[in-house]
């Protein structure tokens, strides 16, 4: 597993002078020299602050999803969901980040991105490294944009890295197949730098493992926990978009893509297929269903 965004703890500076242990612990002298805006636009510093939460945000689910990763592999599925539960709280705060730059109509963010576009040259956030791990980490494997990151030799060895080990739900899969249920070899086999293609025997483990409510209960709950991670991912690529429709419109924003069209199809990548195409065949409909059994 990739553990190079660990880092090694640093020894307590007990001799800091101006420092009170909080502020030693913290690095809050450190954390707050980080925002230095490149425009006189009044609210770059809110557009930088909302953005490095997010990056320290997606550091922290990626370590979350490494944990739980290490945990399932070790058979410690209630550890494993303590960790995932982590997970979706994480992405409370996360999402809420949106409202912090709300308030910016395309005048406003143009005048930011157009100076730190003169000093930095074009990006976007979606093509930061920390992003992708997490993407990729939760299963979504698209070896098409490590090109940009060619200009960050250890990332892009990072990210190369990540792409070709299991994801979260590559160990969620092995960890059902120990456990009685029959995942198909060539599933937990694959190619994992290949993007994941569902399969209808991992749809019909996750009908089973729902078949009976009194049955499978720790399972159920993995699988609804893995739910609500991948609603909030899926919240803040919606979020994503609104503020890009919201901000840019029906232009060119991402290099020289069109923001929406850009955006629009990834809405479609949710992690954990098969989980969400098995809810049509979980339950029995009552007979006066019109999606009832016939």
């Amino acid at each position: 597993m990739n553990d190079s965004v660990k880092h090694e703890c640093p020894e307590p500076d007990s001799t800091s002078a101006g420092q009170t242990p909080y502020s030693a612990w913290i690095q809050t002298d450190v954390l707050h020299a980080l925002q230095r805006p490149v425009s006189d636009h009044p609210g770059e510093h809110a557009w930088i602050v909302s953005v490095q939460v997010s990056e320290l945000y997606w550091m922290l689910i990626i370590k979350e999803l490494q944990t739980a990763q290490r945990q399932l592999r070790a058979n410690d599925l209630t550890q494993a969901q303590r960790t995932l539960k982590r997970v979706v709280a994480h992405h409370e705060p996360l999402n809420a980040t949106w409202r912090s730059i709300a308030w910016m109509t395309p005048a406003d963010l143009l005048a930011i991105l157009s100076r730190a576009v003169a000093t930095y040259g074009k990006d976007t956030a979606l093509q930061g490294w920390t992003y992708r791990q997490m993407v990729y980490l939760l299963g979504i494997k698209q070896a098409e944009h490590l090109k940009h990151f060619t200009p960050q030799p250890q990332r892009w060895v990072q990210l190369n890295q990540a792409l070709a080990e299991p994801s979260l739900y590559d160990d969620v899969l092995a960890y059902l197949n120990r456990n009685g249920f029959a995942v198909p070899k060539d599933v937990l086999e694959r190619d994992f730098t290949a993007p994941y293609q569902p399969s209808k025997a991992v749809e019909t483990v996750w009908r089973d493992i729902y078949a009976d409510q009194g049955r499978n209960l720790e399972l159920q709950q993995l699988g609804e926990t893995l739910a609500d991670i991948a609603e909030g991912f899926s919240t803040w690529k919606y979020l994503h978009l609104m503020a890009t429709r919201r901000t840019f419109g029906a232009r060119p924003a991402y290099f020289g893509t069109e923001g929406i069209a850009w955006l629009k199809p990834t809405m479609d990548e949710i992690p954990f297929p098969e989980l969400w195409s098995a809810r049509g065949f979980i339950g029995d409909p009552p007979a006066a269903c019109p999606h009832a059994k016939k």
